[in-house]
């Protein structure tokens, strides 16, 4: 059954695909930069241009996961959203402040914005994916805190579901740890042990939760499965979850001064990270073997089979690789990191908002999927962003040992800069694969624009 109010949720998609190219096309640009140092400098420096490829990552994920709650909850609850107008309203504003913020970055100096948006009374900026002015954080708490509102009375007035509770479950995590953003003590080592709550316990704990909950909703629509079935898959993967990425923490405080237990805790538990990661390919593709129907839309059961299977080789395997403490001693801070980061990142959250984007958007344009030649176009977006994300892996992760035993290992070994100019033959050959990414994300974009024999 359809809810007027879920059409809300497309704002909220079409705001994240913006947002998406966006962040993809900083990516190029800072690609660049790494072989060509004064690429569009002064201009663009490489600081301001990682600032907002990794700033849009976050924001139009956030964006991706508010629209998808939004679709999601009220069918679940099996009523209409509790006030679509204030949905829409903080919908514009969270656009609004995230192009603020970004002009701000490309307009005047970062030591200029922080004077002009009053980080002297509440210092918060100047940190790695926190670098959003103060006021911009705070325009992010009170959408946050109007989208759980929103959210939540709706839950409590509807039905309640494994799926929904485990959303909400997340969603309020997620606005919680972002609080520990305004906490910024002078202190550099508790600074970096509670910046982690904010970036670690979002990506590899609450996040989760809410990338559970979106597949989920996905397989029972497009697989017919009982979804008591699904929810046990559910109830064991957030589990697995918590329990390994909340310890986990700890392999970000090997080697900033925490101490020595951490490395033991941080092996440990990290080393089983991958296991819920793992439990949810064999949920995605059990699901999909054993469903009852055939469900016209190809394109969004291939965007659920491959967030399963990307998830756990970009969160899992290369997270694993270099997770244990005796090992990220030589690998931490390097390309290794970078590579971990990109497929991570691709593969859990990327792809798990462009499986809801897939599934719902055609439903909230009237039909159950795009036509046959939309959906064949779409796949062919999925194949080349997929398979660019697997080289771009492959290329950072050889650049990452090279530059490991150059710079860490060898018995003599180079310095930074020397070892980036040895190693820059591979982000030559990470940029070719990222315009390729481009090329699959642009088609992605293309496959809802183009007509034809709807699917059935």
């Amino acid at each position: 059954m359809q809810y007027k109010s879920q059409a809300v949720a497309r704002h909220y998609f079409t705001g994240a695909l913006v947002l998406f190219v966006a962040q993809i096309l900083f990516g190029l640009v800072m690609g660049l930069q790494y072989v060509i140092g004064d690429f569009l400098f002064p201009e663009i420096p490489f600081n301001v241009a990682r600032m907002v490829h990794t700033n849009t990552l976050i924001v139009w994920l956030l964006m991706g996961f508010m629209g998808a709650a939004y679709y999601l909850v009220p069918e679940e609850s099996e009523r209409e959203l509790y006030s679509p107008k204030l949905a829409l309203v903080m919908f514009w504003v969270f656009l609004v402040a995230a192009g603020l913020t970004v002009v701000g970055y490309l307009s005047v100096p970062y030591a200029t914005l922080a004077k002009i948006t009053g980080n002297e009374l509440l210092p918060t900026m100047g940190r790695e994916f926190l670098e959003q002015p103060t006021i911009t954080k705070m325009g992010i708490v009170v959408v946050a805190l109007a989208f759980l509102f929103n959210i939540g009375m709706t839950f409590l007035k509807g039905r309640k579901t494994a799926i929904t509770t485990v959303m909400l479950l997340g969603l309020t995590g997620l606005a919680v740890f972002f609080l520990f953003s305004f906490y910024n003590p002078d202190n550099l080592v508790r600074d970096k042990f509670y910046w982690w709550w904010v970036v670690h316990l979002w990506v590899e704990g609450v996040w989760e939760l809410i990338l559970g909950s979106m597949l989920a909703f996905v397989l029972i629509k497009v697989t017919g499965v009982d979804r008591e079935v699904i929810e046990k898959w559910l109830y064991v993967i957030i589990t697995l979850t918590l329990v390994t990425g909340i310890i986990g923490t700890g392999h970000h405080y090997f080697w900033i001064g925490t101490p020595e237990y951490w490395q033991w805790f941080g092996s440990v538990f990290s080393a089983l990270e991958p296991i819920p990661f793992f439990a949810m390919t064999v949920f995605a593709f059990n699901m999909v073997n054993r469903r009852r129907r055939e469900h016209p839309n190809r394109a969004a059961t291939l965007w659920a089979l491959g967030t399963g299977v990307m998830s756990f080789l970009g969160a899992g395997v290369w997270g694993f690789l270099h997770t244990l403490a005796p090992v990220n001693y030589y690998t931490h801070g390097t390309q290794i990191t970078a590579a971990h980061g990109h497929m991570a990142f691709y593969g859990a959250y990327v792809m798990v908002v462009l499986t809801m984007i897939s599934y719902t958007m055609p439903l909230m344009r009237g039909r159950v999927a795009n036509s046959n030649s939309a959906q064949v176009l779409e796949m062919w977006g999925f194949w080349l962003m997929t398979i660019a994300m697997v080289f771009i892996t492959l290329f950072l992760t050889a650049a990452g040992i090279l530059q490991v035993w150059l710079q860490r290992v060898s018995p003599t070994p180079m310095g930074f800069m020397a070892v980036q100019d040895q190693v820059s033959l591979f982000y030559w050959l990470r940029e070719g694969t990222g315009v390729v990414f481009l090329i699959g994300l642009l088609v992605y974009l293309v496959s809802f624009f183009k007509g034809g024999k709807v699917a059935t």
